[in-house]
């Protein structure tokens, strides 16, 4: 049996900002998620399909690796970045930070809100309709006419076969 075949079906995976908070408009913050993400992947962790990084939130679909499971992902990603977020803002914006404190027993800051939405996608018409919406998420707000105009997202791969971030499969395999 070869035991190289991912267990899992790849995800889509959302998570917000708690509040909504607009912490990702400075890039800074959204390089940190890349950063992670290009972490997880070489790592092995992960095949990275699509992204989109927003000002509040950021959506994500991968598939886990045969050694890890989603909620092991899903908690390397936002334990990590919320720890750089941390790092970031005590040395940069402490005042930024206190708007991030919260009475909780384990934890004295908070970032991304708790039940992040993590969705399996089992057939290639919701894989697809997943893949859309990521794309056109930036267009939809308001940030961009095209899909692949907006830097913080996979789009570009997807429309041109530009790869900015060297971390990204296509969802069909090697294209």
């Amino acid at each position: 049996m070869n035991t190289t075949y991912p267990i899992y079906y790849p995800q889509f995976f959302t998570a917000t900002i708690i509040d909504w908070k607009h912490l990702l408009l400075d890039n800074q913050y959204r390089e940190i998620i890349i950063d992670t993400l290009k972490f997880l992947v070489a790592d092995n962790r992960i095949i990275l399909n699509a992204f989109v990084i927003m000002s509040n939130h950021m959506h994500i679909i991968w598939q886990p690796t045969f050694a890890f499971t989603p909620s092991n992902i899903q908690a390397s990603l936002l334990t990590h970045t919320a720890k750089q977020f941390k790092r970031s803002l005590v040395s940069k914006d402490p005042t930024a930070l206190e708007t991030y404190k919260v009475n909780k027993y384990d934890r004295t800051y908070q970032f991304w809100k708790r039940e992040a939405l993590s969705i399996e996608l089992r057939t290639h018409a919701v894989y697809m309709q997943k893949l859309e919406y990521i794309h056109y998420n930036p267009v939809k707000a308001g940030l961009c006419i095209n899909p692949e105009g907006y830097y913080y997202s996979s789009a570009k791969f997807y429309h041109c076969g530009v790869d900015d971030f060297g971390m990204l499969t296509h969802y069909l395999g090697d294209q």
